[in-house]
């Protein structure tokens, strides 16, 4: 499959790659430089013209681009920027898109402060952060136009990365006390999680528009990811019990 990856030198990028190369075709786009031996594009995604030019030929297009803290350059990224591919995907035929994003574009502070067994299929409630809201917003572009064209968009969502081998502790010891949030997720079940999205059948997601809560096992319940195990088979490597679990 010919694949064009938008903000594909970034922190997930990386990871998304060596989870695709050697089984797929890559068009690797990022607004910084990049070295690689895939076919690069220097692109921002807010320019609707580039990111046109960029998806001509692709099979399917992934977007890992993110802007968080300034205000209008994080709704040209994060939601413009999904308007753009979105044109892109019309223009060309591209009939698959993976977005991806944080969890709270879809549990904000209403549901992730006080729910339980929060499912990627109940109403969103982004709540009023910028990043959050221009996130949502770029989603609920993609859902919009996916209803009135033969696209299908895949939605994953994280809380928060981590390295298992930065985390390892010594041999024959235990890690006590380290600052990581319990939703975590290894780097490398993430870049796992976008291709099994990528690789998943169009004709057996039950809809054109699929969200995922894409986390490790965990024994809090909080986060729901029944969905991307069983609608995508993806399964987690990589746990935190190492982490967080205390010697009596």
């Amino acid at each position: 499959m010919k694949v064009l990856i938008l903000g594909g030198n970034g922190m997930l990028g990386p990871w998304v790659v060596k989870s695709l190369e050697g089984r797929h075709q890559l068009r690797i786009t990022d607004i910084n430089n990049l070295e690689t031996h895939h076919e690069y594009r220097k692109l921002d995604v807010s320019n609707l013209e580039g990111v046109i030019s960029a998806a001509e030929g692709m099979d399917a297009i992934i977007n890992l681009s993110v802007l968080r803290p300034h205000r209008q350059i994080a709704f040209d990224v994060n939601t413009r920027g999904n308007y753009n591919l979105i044109q892109a995907a019309i223009r060309h035929g591209i009939r698959r898109i993976i977005n991806t994003g944080p969890h709270f574009q879809l549990a904000g502070p209403n549901y992730e402060n006080f729910d339980f067994d929060l499912s990627p299929d109940m109403p969103p409630q982004p709540g009023t952060r910028l990043y959050a809201l221009t996130k949502a917003l770029g989603q609920e572009t993609l859902r919009v136009y996916a209803t009135r064209h033969d696209i299908y968009v895949q939605t994953l969502l994280f809380y928060n990365f981590y390295d298992p081998q930065t985390l390892a502790p010594p041999r024959g010891q235990k890690r006590i006390g380290t600052d990581l949030t319990p939703f975590s997720i290894a780097w490398q079940d993430a870049g796992e999680a976008v291709r099994c999205a990528l690789e998943m059948e169009l004709g057996k997601l039950p809809s054109r528009c699929e969200t995922y809560n894409v986390f490790t096992d965990l024994p809090h319940h909080k986060f729901s990811n029944a969905k991307v195990r069983h609608q995508l088979g993806w399964q987690p490597r990589y746990f935190l019990e190492g982490v967080w679990t205390k010697p009596i």
